[in-house]
């Protein structure tokens, strides 16, 4: 496969996979029975939502600082931000392209190196890993009976340690590859790869690490919000209890990691998730469509505006240089 065709294949199997998504949502719950759901919402739940959404994307930008300070790094604020949002706006086209962009708006803007920016973001996503991990954690005690039937159904032991094997030792020949290795592409990719290890390793050498782990509480914290609250808009979700927002919560944050920033596939996670519950499927794949559609009029919006606001914003900076 030619990398021409390969990259048609990255841009557009998510989009195809959007529309079928999107095919078999409207399929299973018609636009029609949707709709009476945005009349009836109650608006001022949606918009603090939506606040507690935005208040977590600006700690997010913030709390990059600290990742960047170690290695002599002091990108601007409003150029973090910007970053951030372009970033998010990125992932509806190309999943996880985003975290690319952001590192590329940096270098262009702040003459961090793309590789020492990328890993800072790595590092991050580590950071936040982990408190996604103690949100599932949580959950699974909460939950315990249902998760461990539903993971003993999904997974089959001798398969997953086969798997493991066998990628634990590619990573080993890789490695040995790598380290040993004096051609250009070795050299080439062992520079990268240092470039990023010392990104990733800067959460470790962070002056401001309580700042870092209390913005990263408050990030995952005003997620959390955002999530409950928007339920309140719904009627006839009111009194869902907290397990089923947790599992409601973890499904709708795979799918954004996994697809284009959820859409079409989040509505149907939370239905699912709430189903569970035996939550009506109408007014859950309802508040899906709600909770996303409000993040996503924030993002298209403050992305779009980030696009074209930022070389006005550095176009002084430029020039100086």
């Amino acid at each position: 496969m030619s990398p021409k065709t390969k990259k048609v294949v990255r841009i557009a199997l998510p989009l195809l996979l959007a529309v079928f998504f999107g095919w078999y949502t409207f399929l299973k719950l018609p636009i029609d029975q949707i709709i009476p759901y945005f009349k009836s919402a109650h608006y001022s739940w949606i918009a603090l939502g939506m606040l507690f959404g935005l208040l977590s994307n600006l700690s997010r930008a913030y709390r990059w600082k600290y990742l960047l300070e170690p290695m002599g790094y002091n990108a601007k604020l409003p150029n973090r931000i910007m970053a951030v949002f372009i970033a998010y706006l990125a992932n509806f086209g190309i999943p996880r392209s985003g975290e690319v962009l952001r590192a590329a708006v940096l270098t262009n803007y702040e003459d961090v190196p793309f590789q020492k920016s990328f890993g800072t973001i790595i590092g991050e996503r580590m950071a936040d890993f982990i408190i996604l991990l103690s949100i599932v954690g949580v959950t699974f005690l909460i939950q315990f009976d249902f998760i461990f039937e539903l993971l003993q159904n999904a997974f089959q032991p001798k398969k997953l340690i086969i798997m493991g094997l066998i990628g634990v030792t590619v990573i080993i020949l890789l490695f040995i590859y790598l380290r040993k290795s004096q051609s250009k592409i070795a050299l080439k990719v062992r520079n990268f790869v240092l470039g990023l290890l010392e990104g990733i390793l800067s959460i470790f050498r962070m002056q401001h690490k309580w700042a870092f782990i209390g913005h990263t509480i408050f990030i995952w914290v005003m997620y959390l919000l955002m999530f409950y609250i928007t339920t309140l808009a719904v009627d006839d979700l009111q009194g869902v209890s907290i397990g089923a927002l947790l599992i409601a919560f973890i499904a709708g944050s795979f799918t954004i990691a996994a697809t284009n920033g959820g859409i079409f596939v989040y509505p149907l996670a939370i239905g699912a998730a709430f189903s569970i519950f035996d939550i009506p499927e109408n007014p859950s794949i309802a508040f899906g469509w709600i909770i996303w559609a409000s993040q996503t009029a924030m993002i298209i919006m403050l992305g779009s505006m980030s696009f074209l606001f930022l070389p006005i914003y550095n176009r002084k900076t430029k020039i100086q240089k």
